[in-house]
C-alpha cells in the first residue's frame, strides 16, 4: 500500500509540473501553425504569472477571496494577450525577425515585471504571498480508486482545464474549418490568400492565442504552487514548453506526452531530493536533470520533427 501511495504521490506531482508546460505548450502550437515562430513563451508565462499574483493579491485585498484565484488566471490571459500582440505587430505587420521579438519579449517581460514588482510592493523583490489560491479537487468516485484516486482524480482545477484545451484545441485544429485556415496559412499562406483566407488575420489569432495559453501557463505555477511571483518564478519553463511542442511535433496529443515527460523529469527531481543517495550529489545536479532531459529529447528529435512548411517566413500579399 505503501508503494501504491508513493507512486500515486509521483504520478500527482507530475501533473502539477507538467500544467503549466500543457498551457504553454498548446500556445506555441497555434502559434507556430499560423506560420509565427513563437521563442517568446518565456515571456509569456512570465507576464501571466505576474498579472495572476498581482490581480489575486489585489482581488484578496478588496474582498474577493473566493474569487480571487479566478480573476488571477483572466488577468494572466489579458496581460500576455497585450505582450504576444507586440510580437504580433513586429512579426507580422513590420515583418521583423520572428526568433529576435521573440527573444525581445523573454527579456522585455523578465525585467519589466521584476521593474513592477517593486515599485507595487514597496521595494520588494517578489509579491506578497497569496492566501486564495488553487487547492485539489477530487472527482467523486474516482478518487477513492486505487493509484490513480490521488494521482489523477485528485488535481488542481487548472489541471483539468489544460487537459481540456488539448482536447479541444485538437478539435478546433483538426476538426473545424477555423483549424484548417490556420494550418493552410502555415503551410502554404500564398495558396491560402487565393482562396480568400485572410493571412494576416489568422495569424494575428495564432499569436494573441498562444499569449492567452502561455498566460495561462505562467499563471498556474503562482496559483497552485509558489503563491507569488518573482524573478525566479517560471526559471526557464517557457523553454521547455517550446521543446515539449517541437517533441510532440506540434500536436496537441504529441505536446500533452512531451509535456508530461518533462513533466516527470521534474517529479522525479523532487523525489530524488527524499533520498539518502541524494546527499551526495550536488544539488545543482538534481536541479540541472530536467533541462538535461530537454537537450537529449531535442539533440534526439532533430531530423525527426518537420515544422509547418511556411514557419518563420514573412508573408506579404502583394507578392504571392
Amino acid at each position: 500500500m505503501d508503494a501504491l501511495r508513493i507512486l500515486g504521490e509521483l504520478i500527482h506531482t507530475t501533473l502539477v509540473f507538467s500544467t503549466a508546460l500543457i498551457f504553454t505548450a498548446m500556445g506555441g502550437i497555434f502559434s507556430e501553425r499560423s506560420g509565427v515562430v513563437n521563442i517568446g513563451l518565456e515571456g509569456l508565462m512570465i507576464s501571466g504569472a505576474f498579472a495572476s499574483a498581482v490581480a489575486a493579491w489585489y482581488a484578496e485585498q478588496a474582498g474577493f477571496a473566493d474569487g480571487a484565484p479566478w480573476i488571477g488566471l483572466l488577468a494572466a490571459i489579458l496581460v500576455s494577450m497585450l505582450v504576444s500582440l507586440i510580437h504580433a505587430v513586429a512579426s507580422i505587420t513590420f515583418k521583423a525577425d520572428q526568433v529576435v521579438s521573440g527573444v525581445v519579449i523573454n527579456f522585455l517581460a523578465a525585467g519589466f515585471t521584476v521593474y513592477l514588482v517593486k515599485i507595487l510592493f514597496a521595494g520588494s523583490g517578489q509579491t506578497e504571498t497569496l492566501n486564495a489560491v488553487f487547492h485539489n479537487v477530487a472527482i467523486p468516485g474516482l478518487a477513492s480508486v486505487p493509484l490513480l484516486g490521488y494521482g489523477v482524480f485528485t488535481a488542481y482545477p487548472t489541471t483539468y482545464l489544460a487537459l481540456a484545451a488539448v482536447a479541444l484545441g485538437w478539435y478546433v485544429l483538426f476538426k473545424t474549418p477555423f483549424g484548417l485556415r490556420l494550418r493552410a496559412v502555415g503551410e502554404h499562406p500564398g495558396a491560402a490568400d487565393t482562396l480568400g483566407v485572410n493571412v494576416t488575420r489568422m495569424r494575428y489569432i495564432g499569436v494573441l492565442l498562444s499569449g492567452a495559453l502561455g498566460g495561462l501557463g505562467g499563471a498556474t505555477i503562482t496559483l497552485t504552487t509558489t503563491s507569488n511571483f518573482s524573478h525566479n518564478t517560471i526559471s526557464g519553463q517557457g523553454f521547455i514548453a517550446l521543446a515539449a511542442m517541437i517533441f510532440g511535433k506540434w500536436h496537441p496529443y504529441g505536446a500533452l506526452g512531451a509535456a508530461i515527460f518533462f513533466g516527470f523529469a521534474q517529479a522525479i527531481r523532487n523525489f530524488v531530493q527524499l533520498l539518502p543517495v541524494s546527499q551526495a550529489i550536488p544539488m545543482e545536479f538534481i536541479y540541472m536533470l530536467p533541462y538535461i532531459l530537454t537537450i537529449l529529447v531535442l539533440a534526439g528529435a532533430v531530423g525527426r520533427a518537420y515544422p509547418p512548411a511556411s514557419l518563420g517566413e514573412p508573408y506579404d500579399p502583394g507578392k504571392r
